[in-house]
């Protein structure tokens, strides 16, 4: 049988470069091929149906000083990769605009946030009536971080093998924050970016690193950071879809 790399000729940042101005997310026209290890990289993203159902509401993600983890949870599925080739996986989290915004409605403004023991009150607001609306201009930007999947760095085949889940990630409000989680500001709109990094064990690999990643953006999964949930439907689909959750579907809350 083949070869298992044998569709990735030479060693690992060697090869032909892919064709340009295919649309690879991130890039415009004109930019340079990418390393045949990375161009041929795709990503599913996982529970997708659930994404798009808090995408439809407005998803809205809690962020602590302590850390809260996202959920819906960033699960990928990848193919594509030189099951030989070693490849880091990071995230990161840019600004969808340049403004702040503002919970209009009565349904929120201290609802749940799973990780306190406080149910929303019943909404006496139709849903039409309450919205984001923007509240002037962003506030400074959050320093930037990214986010490395612990198993990283790993072998293309490692990475296709199982879902690639970024459960371990956190997100924070705290600007002075030394655990490094993903700082973000409250009230502010966000798109996660997910990466796939060749790690190429050129000598002057630096040279070539515009060509030796691929980035992906699911606009499924943008979302408003908050500190406690404003949309009471997002408050009642979190509670239902979350396993951790659990103790507020059955009316008996666990510690």
């Amino acid at each position: 049988p083949p070869h298992p790399s044998a569709a990735f000729p030479g060693g690992a940042g060697e090869g032909p470069l892919c064709a340009p101005g295919l649309g690879w997310s991130g890039e415009g026209p004109g930019a340079s091929g990418k390393n045949q290890r990375v161009c041929h990289a795709a990503a599913r993203l996982e529970m997708g149906s659930l994404w798009e159902e808090f995408n439809r509401l407005g998803t809205e993600m809690i962020v602590t000083k302590a850390g809260r983890r996202m959920f819906p949870t960033f699960q990928v599925k990848l193919s594509g990769l030189d099951p030989l080739a070693d490849y880091v996986l990071l995230m990161d989290f840019i600004p969808l605009d340049d403004k702040r915004y503002r919970w209009r409605g009565g349904c929120g403004g201290r609802g749940l946030d799973l990780g306190v023991l406080s149910p929303t009150p019943p909404c006496r607001y139709a849903f039409h009536s309450s919205s984001w609306l923007a509240a002037g201009r962003a506030e400074p930007a959050a320093p930037g971080r990214v986010h490395f999947h612990p198993d990283s760095p790993a072998k293309g085949a490692q990475w296709m093998r199982q879902i690639v889940s970024f459960d371990k990630l956190k997100l924070t409000n705290n600007l002075l924050d030394d655990n490094g989680h993903i700082i973000l500001n409250s009230m502010h709109r966000y798109q996660p970016r997910f990466h796939v990094v060749l790690v190429d064990p050129r000598r002057d690999s630096e040279r070539f690193a515009h060509q030796n990643f691929k980035s992906f953006s699911f606009p499924e999964t943008q979302f408003m950071a908050v500190t406690a949930y404003q949309n009471h439907r997002i408050t009642q689909l979190k509670i239902a879809s979350n396993p951790f959750a659990k103790g507020f579907r059955d009316g008996d809350p666990e510690p």
